[in-house]
């Protein structure tokens, strides 16, 4: 795969163990921000990668084409049914995205393999070749991984996630949401965002409204595959209150 490569969280907190359910954790979820904490977030998501095979990273990677998913193998049927949800629920918080299932892989520009914890390496090497496998298990040791292609352009054509089945609920989610979301552009991890999912030290399992907010700037059709730095410092003032607006409905935030 040329392009970009994110790779999801090494390792969870032991504290996992014990963590609270999913609701309880969206019931103690911050909600409210300022605009620079918003702004800084994007731009820190948006423009760089935590790790890149080919190109260059100081562009806004999109897709500008409608995303159809495609879930590959023959995964458990419950794992299947969850991706479905997670996947209508993006639809449904980000409002100028296109992305549904797909029935048949050759409909499909985002595709979802699905493996056990112990063939995770096996299919890296797979995707990528023994060489960059190890590379990847040395530098960052993965327990999920996504990454897309990009044309000159920078117009994402093609995205994969890999995720494993089989390390609990909390974990599954956590990384489907993450992986997901990244393939669609937001490639680069944070840890100075307390915020987001894409902080190695945070895990979430749902799709938070500060999230929301970066993937609802980076959708928004203002913003382009391609723009620099200063050419989205440009366009942010008009983008922030439409964004705003949009989230606050669907989530029922006092605006």
């Amino acid at each position: 795969m040329v392009g970009c490569l994110a790779l999801g969280t090494a390792s969870l907190p032991s504290a996992l163990a014990e963590t609270p359910s999913i609701s309880a954790r969206q019931r103690s979820e911050k909600k409210v921000f300022t605009d620079g904490q918003i702004i800084d977030g994007f731009m820190k998501t948006a423009f760089g990668a935590e790790y890149h095979l080919a190109g260059r990273v100081d562009r806004i990677r999109k897709y500008q084409m409608p995303v159809r998913i495609f879930i590959d193998g023959s995964a458990r049927a419950d794992r299947r049914k969850q991706i479905g949800k997670v996947v209508r629920d993006i639809a449904m918080r980000v409002q100028h995205l296109d992305i549904a299932m797909a029935d048949k892989r050759d409909d499909a520009n985002s595709i979802i393999t699905m493996v056990r914890d112990r063939d995770l390496q096996k299919t890296i090497t797979a995707f990528f070749g023994a060489e960059k496998a190890k590379e990847i298990h040395d530098s960052l040791d993965p327990q999920c991984l996504s990454g897309f292609r990009k044309n000159e352009n920078y117009e994402i054509q093609r995205s994969d996630v890999i995720l494993t089945v089989d390390n609990g609920n909390f974990v599954f989610l956590d990384c489907a949401y993450e992986e997901l979301l990244q393939s669609l552009g937001p490639i680069n991890d944070t840890d100075t965002v307390p915020w987001t999912m894409f902080n190695d030290q945070v895990s979430m399992g749902f799709f938070g409204v500060y999230d929301q907010y970066i993937m609802n700037i980076l959708y928004d059709p203002r913003i382009k595959a391609g723009m620099t730095v200063e050419e989205v410092r440009g366009v942010l003032p008009d983008v922030l209150p439409d964004v705003r607006a949009w989230v606050a409905k669907v989530n029922n935030l006092p605006r």
